[in-house]
């Protein structure tokens, strides 16, 4: 069914999940002395974001992060991988480290000399089990919340008929 499957592929957060999440994006951000983190849907939709990240414009590094994983993806298929679930770029001063969430998010976490790429990869591995978690209750919740009546799309079908008639 295609509302199963966007439902599965697109979560609805409430104020308690973002609670959650940006509380856990903080707690990694203290552990792993990175500057800030974005949690990003796969299409590239900003979920939200913490730290010392005020300068970048979060729309666009979404939807470029987005692609990436995106292009990347097809790059994995080539060598016959399914997807590589991390990536890193190393910048001058500043350096990015991007990885997918539970096959539903992408996590990119900017950080710079203060730390490393393997204390920021060490705690993001625990940040994305713990973002799992909190997937696949949001997952749940929103499949029970909007589970209609099995004769709705009938019955809405006969009203519009209705209304339209000649």
């Amino acid at each position: 069914m295609k509302d199963d499957h966007l439902r599965q592929r697109r979560l609805v957060y409430y104020k308690e999940d973002l609670d959650q999440i940006e509380k856990l994006l903080d707690e990694f951000l203290k552990l792993s002395n990175a500057k800030g983190s974005f949690l990003i849907d796969k299409e590239g939709h900003l979920v939200t974001q913490r730290g010392a990240v005020q300068q970048i414009n979060p729309e666009t590094l979404s939807a470029l992060v987005a692609g990436a994983f995106a292009a990347t993806k097809e790059l994995a298929k080539l060598l016959g991988e399914t997807e590589f679930s991390v990536m890193f770029h190393q910048g001058t001063t500043d350096h990015i480290h991007i990885s997918i969430v539970g096959n539903r998010a992408i996590t990119a976490t900017i950080f710079d000399e203060k730390t490393t790429v393997g204390m920021v990869n060490l705690y993001s591995k625990e940040l994305n089990t713990k973002l799992e978690k909190i997937f696949d209750i949001a997952a749940r919740r929103v499949v029970k919340e909007q589970q209609m009546e099995p004769d709705y799309s009938e019955s809405v079908k006969d009203k519009l008929d209705n209304m339209f008639e000649d």
